[in-house]
């Protein structure tokens, strides 16, 4: 039997560096791809012609990175084992007419991107990153990471009940961030900006998608540092464990004999529902897999067997019990942060779940040596979903829904176990190594 490879809490230190340089779904993709090329991985570009060698590749696009190990010998009709994730999350977006202002303040007019909790956002300093597109056809990566925007929040002399009748904010008068002084709005002074801080001619930004962060550091949080407080953790825990479990695999003895071709599948637009070319329920997936087989040799029947035999591991956060609303929760289930990661379970498919996936997770977390909780939502509130089930309807694959329970999911800051990234690893590991 392999050995799975074991990840401790310097897997949680590396984590947090991951979390720092991940602003954007496009920063992210690409801190996993660096990751994966030390692991000896190479980028195939999905307009060439595949060949049919082994080893590591990973097809970018926009947000979303595919990889795949393909052993020695591998037949055009190996099963696969898919770690699935996904790397965009809540935020303030830019605007395609940003600059704006009003009384004396210079704002930069955003959109709501998935659904944050908004009160989170206030009174925060924010960066602005992601990638702006060049005349030339060019891509960049751009990222302030100092204190440029913020939100502020209304002062309670003049909303004496917001203490007793809770904060009621409107999504486009309210959420737009203020960046400086003065009384006349100058169309194009962002991007004017943009190119500036990033050595680029004026006027030759022609695109941009561009999205707030909170600039804060992740950190060690408690008495005993026990716990991780920081961004982004829905989804890019999975992200980084996904990618650290598919580097440790193939780079561990053994992977030349691999039963099954492991792959990391981290989509965007997750959390406006994947329907997008880099969205879970787009066609990449299923159109790198199927080339992957063809790429070998194989034929139609291969690639049918090869998915019938396919499972795919659907990482994503989920809820950890909370302390001052348990209520909230399933009376008789209760993931606790520290406890190891969750099965999540939903009747109505919400998650992807069922009796024979639940026993391939508990194996892959037998043999990593780790714990494993169960989650299911309380019956009279409604349940999240993820790209689990998107995956098992659109490629017929089977597909168990699974992840690291965090308090504040959706917050600008959310809350997790210390223990727990490197325990979601480890069981992702195992799986991966069939």
């Amino acid at each position: 039997m392999r050995t799975a490879p074991r990840f401790d809490r310097g897997h949680t230190d590396d984590l947090m560096s991951f979390l720092a340089a991940s602003p954007t779904p496009y920063h992210a993709v690409a801190s996993s791809a660096e990751r994966l090329e030390k692991a000896g991985f190479r980028q195939v570009e999905e307009t060439d012609a595949w060949d049919g060698t082994t080893g590591g590749k990973y097809v970018l696009r926009g947000g979303a990175i595919i990889a795949w190990y393909v052993p020695e010998g591998a037949a055009a009709h190996t099963p696969y084992r898919i770690v699935g994730a996904h790397t965009d999350s809540p935020n303030l977006r830019v605007k395609p007419l940003p600059d704006s202002g009003a009384h004396g303040w210079r704002q930069v007019a955003v959109e709501i991107y998935g659904g944050p909790l908004l009160n989170s956002w206030l009174d925060r300093d924010l960066g602005l990153a992601g990638r702006l597109s060049l005349r030339d056809g060019s891509q960049r990566l751009v990222d302030v990471d100092r204190p440029l925007l913020r939100v502020p929040q209304l002062a309670i002399h003049m909303d004496r009940s917001v203490s007793t009748d809770g904060l009621k904010l409107d999504k486009q008068r309210h959420m737009q961030p203020i960046w400086g002084l003065g009384d006349d709005v100058h169309e194009g002074d962002l991007i004017r900006f943009l190119e500036a801080e990033n050595g680029i001619g004026e006027g030759e930004v022609t695109g941009w998608d561009l999205m707030t962060y909170s600039i804060e550091a992740p950190s060690y949080l408690g008495r005993d540092r026990e716990l991780v407080a920081g961004p982004r953790m829905d989804n890019l825990i999975s992200v980084h464990a996904g990618t650290a479990a598919l580097a440790a695999t193939v780079t561990a003895p053994g992977a030349a004999d691999l039963p099954y071709i492991p792959v990391l599948a981290a989509f965007d637009h997750e959390e406006n529902g994947s329907q997008s070319d880099t969205g879970a329920d787009g066609p990449l997936l299923g159109s790198v897999l199927e080339r992957s087989v063809f790429a070998r040799g194989g034929t139609y029947e291969d690639k049918a067997r090869a998915f019938a035999g396919t499972v795919c591991l659907s990482s994503d956060t989920g809820h950890a019990v909370h302390p001052n609303y348990a209520e909230r929760h399933d009376p008789t289930h209760h993931p606790r942060a520290g406890g190891g990661p969750i099965l999540k379970v939903n009747v109505n498919n919400r998650y992807a779940t069922d009796g024979g996936g639940r026993a391939v997770f508990a194996a892959a977390c037998e043999r990593a040596g780790v714990p494993f909780q169960s989650f299911v939502s309380n019956n009279a509130m409604p349940c999240g979903t993820t790209i689990g089930p998107i995956t098992a309807a659109r490629h017929g694959i089977k597909t168990v829904d699974i992840g690291v329970a965090i308090l504040s999911m959706h917050s600008a800051r959310e809350l997790c176990g210390a223990d727990d990234p490197h325990m979601l690893a480890n069981a992702l590991a195992a799986f991966l190594q069939g």
